[in-house]
């Protein structure tokens, strides 16, 4: 089976693509990713061995503007370009996982009579599946919720979110073991996702001394841009000694690393996560049933991240506390409250367990298979 993926711009677009397409390799299939040169993709996808090819995308204003004219002229040069890779590739199936590379691509593939799929992460459809759902065959989606905004419920399955199988898999033990974290004392992991987030960092800096007298462990990543800022911050000025091969600081009971490259062990070793409320975030919390505390992006497309939160949140697995609401006070309250009452703690833990759809990624490769199967049984 031949596989075109297209998916690109951001890591949640491009992480679940990855995902996918690696489960469709161990099934033996052959895959190529479409991207483009501005997106991560054109980094990332290469180093996780995959070829690429790329096509001429450009973001859409939302507004009249001459931005907007020369966005168009762009588009129509990529689908052209989109066409010309679906013809010269001639792939059994085509994947969109998101990002502004699905649409032209996703749409060649669909006008050229190829079988088309998409997965939608999050409980907010963004716009470009929002128009691929009248072309495809079949909508993978991440969250029940997401089917509120979307037509042609005929074509629409509740999947949920591809995430890594190590993520699942690895035992607590062995998480804390690669981390150097001890097993039996419990684990709050803060995390701004790859890039770090500034607020986060700062309200985590300013409740510092009141998270070094709990009785927990913190493994705080700043991201690489917000590291220096962060320990510039730390009351009393005190370098920390060095942590997990010299990249991080501890600080007592209190780690900071600029990256967590080993993130199924973190979450493995973890009793609740603080961070932001991306779908694959989300996803690999739930999968390891984890309470948590969401601090949803406020500039996230369509305000996407806080209805992703306020899922988790009416389910009884995290509380949600916006952006403009976070300071170290609040971040204090809401860690310390639940570090002292299990009860709430194991509870949130039960529900995010439920939530969670650690063989999503397998659901989403059979989906994609039995579209393909249909198309032959058809032709």
């Amino acid at each position: 089976m031949k596989v075109l993926i297209a998916g690109g711009g951001t890591g949640g677009h491009i992480y679940p693509a990855i995902t996918i397409g690696k489960a469709l390799l161990e099934k033996g299939a052959q895959v190529l990713f479409a991207g483009t040169r501005k997106g991560l993709e054109k980094e990332i996808v290469p180093r996780e061995g995959f070829p690429i090819e790329f096509i001429a995308v450009d973001y859409f204003p939302r507004r009249l503007s001459l931005r907007l004219v020369r966005s168009l002229f762009t588009a129509m040069k990529g689908v052209r370009e989109a066409v010309a890779l679906v013809k010269s590739y001639g792939p059994d199936v085509c994947v969109g996982t998101g990002g502004y590379v699905a649409g032209p691509v996703v749409l060649a593939a669909s006008l050229l009579g190829v079988p088309t799929v998409i997965q939608e992460q999050n409980a907010w459809p963004g716009l470009t599946n929002r128009i691929l759902v009248h072309f495809v065959d079949k909508v993978a989606l991440g969250y029940e919720a997401a089917a509120n905004s979307l037509s042609r419920r005929d074509k629409l399955v509740i999947t949920g979110n591809p995430i890594r199988p190590e993520i699942a898999t690895i035992t607590r033990e062995e998480g804390a073991a690669r981390l150097g974290l001890d097993p039996h004392r419990r684990l709050v992991l803060i995390t701004g996702a790859s890039q770090g987030a500034r607020s986060i960092n700062r309200a985590v800096s300013s409740a510092f001394p009141k998270l070094c007298r709990l009785d927990a462990q913190f493994l705080v990543a700043t991201g690489s841009a917000g590291f220096e800022e962060f320990l510039a911050r730390l009351p009393g000025g005190r370098p920390g000694r060095p942590v997990l091969g010299g990249a991080g600081r501890a600080f007592g009971n209190v780690w900071v690393v600029p990256y967590l490259y080993d993130m199924p062990a973190a979450l493995a070793a973890s009793d609740l996560v603080v961070g932001r409320a991306g779908a694959i975030s989300i996803a690999e919390v739930t999968a390891r049933g984890l309470p948590a505390i969401l601090v949803p992006y406020p500039f996230a497309a369509e305000n996407h991240q806080e209805r992703n939160a306020r899922v988790l949140e009416a389910a009884g697995a995290a509380r949600v506390i916006l952006d403009r609401d976070l300071n170290g006070d609040t971040l204090y309250d809401s860690v310390a409250g639940l570090l002292q009452d299990a009860h709430q703690l194991k509870a949130m833990a039960e529900a995010s367990r439920r939530l969670g759809k650690p063989e999503a990624v397998w659901e989403i490769v059979a989906l994609i298979e039995g579209v393909v199967a249909g198309a032959k049984r058809r032709a």
